[in-house]
């Protein structure tokens, strides 16, 4: 099929306009069975669940199930699901991914490829896993929806992502997470090229590309509590995601003139339960923030470290605790070479020092979140100083003259100096 692409920076896309769209990717076929693969909740701003309910409501008399795309992520609750796609996909539809086990592999990704693209940083071979659910021959089509923003450890989200980690088996999220952390954040967020990239393309061209996918690809911007898709792309080959990715590089990348000493960042407790996904705070901000300077979260939802039991046991075990000291402890320590993906995690969340991390967790003690090397503060504390409800997105001069840096939804794209990136 041709690309299909639609923008509108000034206004955004209408729902009809989206709806145009989605039924041209979808006319003239003769469809009996239809996996969507739409984000979970996490993406609660990508557009995505609209479009996966209009999709679901279009394919009538059509036998359609819905795949969140979970990665290491917990399964999405009713409650979820309703907020996420409305009311009108029933419970029984939604299938859950298990990427410990209920993945089958493609093929592999030999050493020398990873060795070449992560400059001898990593020579292991990459076996590319995904969901049992993707092979199953009965789908006449797979629609993968998802968002194109900044992220931290491919560089630019989605496209095959959401397929070979999203949908993907342990063995690859470990190592692509990894390949990531060792090749560091500086040199990946909001990239296009990156080295976890050229390996995700890797896949998509030998192993993925077999697969009836086809890619609904959004790019989105936010401002209170209005989200605008600024640009819609669909298609099966990278032609969609290279225009979404400059669409959201000029959009979702955010350029500060000057390093910021004191951030806030609030994280949605709709969104964020556990430091596994509320460290996008970090992430997102962490090449904007100046050497010696303070983030603070304020997490009401954050009741976890680890998205699953195995997770937030390492995190407990190991913590925040330095880039070197995490690579030096996941040569010889077992449980975090089966959980590359932890270790990559614990590297990304920490600052070696450079600046500080204070969480203000609903549902975590002081000593939980000192025992994994970040400051605490108390949520009560924190919300009374810092009021989500009076702060304005971006600088603020607080009563006692204090200056911050607010951001209300670290999802939403990165945060830099003036000449980092591109």
């Amino acid at each position: 099929m041709n690309t299909i692409i639609a923008e509108n920076e000034l206004r955004g896309l209408s729902p009809q306009e989206i709806r145009n769209c989605l039924t041209e990717s979808i006319g003239g076929k003769r469809l009996k069975k239809v996996l969507l693969i739409p984000p979970d909740i996490t993406r609660l701003q990508s557009g995505a669940g609209m479009i996966a309910a209009m999709y679901y409501e279009m394919l009538e008399g059509v036998e359609v199930d819905i795949l969140p795309a979970l990665g290491t992520h917990a399964p999405m609750t009713r409650e979820q699901q309703i907020s996420f796609f409305g009311k009108s996909i029933p419970q029984e539809r939604f299938l859950v991914h298990n990427w410990r086990s209920g993945v089958t592999k493609l093929g592999k990704i030999s050493g020398e490829f990873i060795k070449d693209v992560s400059g001898g940083l990593i020579d292991s071979p990459l076996d590319v896993e995904i969901s049992d659910y993707l092979l199953d021959p009965s789908y006449d089509l797979i629609l993968s929806i998802g968002q194109v923003v900044p992220h931290e450890v491919v560089g630019m989200a989605n496209y095959t992502k959401n397929i070979v980690v999203g949908c993907g088996g342990s063995n690859f999220i470990n190592l692509s997470h990894m390949l990531g952390a060792v090749c560091g954040l500086e040199q990946i967020m909001g990239k296009d090229h990156s080295p976890v990239r050229k390996v995700f393309d890797y896949a998509q061209e030998h192993f993925i590309s077999k697969l009836p996918i086809v890619y609904v690809l959004t790019v989105t911007v936010t401002q209170s509590e209005k989200t605008d898709i600024l640009g819609l792309y669909i298609g099966k080959d990278r032609e969609g995601f290279n225009r979404a990715v400059k669409l959201s590089q000029k959009h979702n990348l955010n350029y500060l003139k000057k390093p910021v000493k004191t951030c806030v960042v609030y994280l949605d407790e709709t969104e964020f339960h556990s430091t596994w996904l509320g460290n996008k705070a970090i992430y997102r901000t962490r090449m904007a923030m100046a050497d010696g300077g303070r983030l603070i979260i304020l997490a009401p939802g954050v009741a976890a470290f680890g998205e699953d039991l195995e997770n937030d046991k390492i995190i407990r075990k190991y913590g925040y605790i330095g880039r070197d000291r995490i690579l030096e402890l996941s040569a010889k320590e077992t449980d975090l070479q089966n959980n590359l993906s932890a270790a990559a995690h614990l590297v990304h969340g920490s600052t070696d020092g450079r600046f500080s991390v204070f969480y203000a967790p609903g549902k975590l003690s002081r000593q939980e979140v000192e025992a994994v090397s970040f400051n605490y503060i108390a949520l009560s504390e924190a919300l009374e100083k810092y009021d989500p409800k009076t702060l304005k997105h971006g600088y603020n001069t607080m009563p006692d003259g204090e200056e911050i840096f607010y951001v209300e939804n670290p999802a939403l794209g990165l945060w830099a100096l003036e000449g980092d990136i591109l």
